[in-house]
């Protein structure tokens, strides 16, 4: 994920057909991840307009690993493994 106190990065993609199948609820589910639980300091969010990968998303990539076709609830579990790690990290239990 993120080294060297460098905020770990995800990237949405926001071209039109990425958009429309499910990453603008995903947008809004990160952003939400990321204030509940005050990771502003620890993660940069920035969406991209297109990342040319249309037909297997809608696309993310967290930490330098791109996810293909993702939806809610694998979204959920991205951002747990990513809370934990970021936590873990930080030193929290």
């Amino acid at each position: 994920m993120s080294t060297n106190d460098e905020p770990l990065e995800i990237v949405v993609c926001l071209g039109s057909s990425c958009f429309a199948r499910g990453n603008s609820g995903n947008l809004a589910m990160i952003e939400e991840y990321i204030e509940s639980h005050d990771l502003n300091a620890t993660v940069r969010l920035c969406g991209h307009l297109c990342e040319d990968q249309c037909k297997q998303g809608p696309n993310l990539t967290v930490g330098g690993e791109v996810y293909h076709g993702v939806t809610a609830d694998d979204l959920r579990q991205i951002l747990e493994r990513v809370g934990r790690s970021l936590r873990g990290a930080n030193g929290a239990t």
